[in-house]
């Protein structure tokens, strides 16, 4: 690795952390710069959740330095995805680089399009036991498995199932987002270190630029304006990733 190389990945790391924290898609610039780095796609893949963990690690205790709540509903809402992201990463060792590669450009390009919907404004209520219903649970373990096995967008995910169906507040849907990832990324990884498939050196790197990232995020309220420069810009980048993609 060289030193160019490091930069890259703590700096995009902070912009990924932050990101990820946020809105959702920061995925979308870390997992195509480690294979553009020269790791193959499912260590690449593999390597990105080291960053995944410790930068939910840090925004979950940050929401919690700040007086966050609903630890306990997070943590119903985290079982089904784990059981869903142990199955999806197990799907993600398994398949060909030229399919997974296949699936990350499909991925990321509908992820895009997702990203450029309006955001409706909705009558918000709090997330209660009682609204925990059998179809939320299995809303958990299709974003788990999904999560599990490439991990990219999965905050829009969390975005349309929390925020449009459930109608939870968007500041407290990044609550439960982050806890969430956090418990469901952990098995993930060491799935992922079982099969030899982590960088170390990659993935710590790219983690300490997420964490700072992270941090960075739950301490910044954005208005409108700069919530949506940061949209566009993510945007642009991930155009010109999809674009590298393809050519390559």
């Amino acid at each position: 690795m060289t030193l160019f190389e490091g930069l890259a990945l703590v700096g995009i790391g902070v912009v990924a952390g932050f990101i990820n924290v946020l809105s959702a898609g920061g995925s979308m610039l870390t997992l195509p710069l480690l294979m553009f780095l020269g790791l193959p796609p499912q260590v690449a893949n593999g390597t990105n959740r080291v960053s995944i963990v410790l930068q939910s690690l840090s925004a979950v205790t940050g929401f919690l330095r700040a007086g966050a709540s609903h630890i306990g509903l997070s943590l119903r809402l985290a079982v089904p995805a784990v059981v869903g992201s142990l199955l999806g990463a197990w799907l993600a060792l398994r398949v060909s680089d030229a399919l997974f590669e296949a699936v990350l450009i499909a991925v990321m390009a509908g992820s895009a399009l997702l990203m450029l919907l309006p955001q409706p404004r909705l009558d918000t209520r709090p997330l209660t036991v009682e609204r925990l219903t059998p179809a939320v649970y299995l809303a958990m373990f299709a974003i788990g498995l999904y999560g599990g096995f490439i991990q990219v967008g999965v905050g829009i995910l969390f975005i349309v199932v929390l925020y449009r169906l459930l109608r939870i507040d968007l500041a407290q849907v990044n609550v439960f987002k982050v806890l969430i990832i956090l418990v469901y990324t952990l098995p993930a990884l060491g799935l992922f270190i079982a099969f030899g498939q982590v960088r170390w050196s990659f993935g710590l790197l790219l983690a300490l630029g997420s964490m700072l990232g992270a941090t960075l995020a739950v301490r910044v309220n954005m208005s409108p304006r700069g919530a949506l420069w940061v949209k566009w810009l993510t945007l642009t980048v991930i155009v010109a990733i999809i674009l590298r993609l393809l050519l390559a």
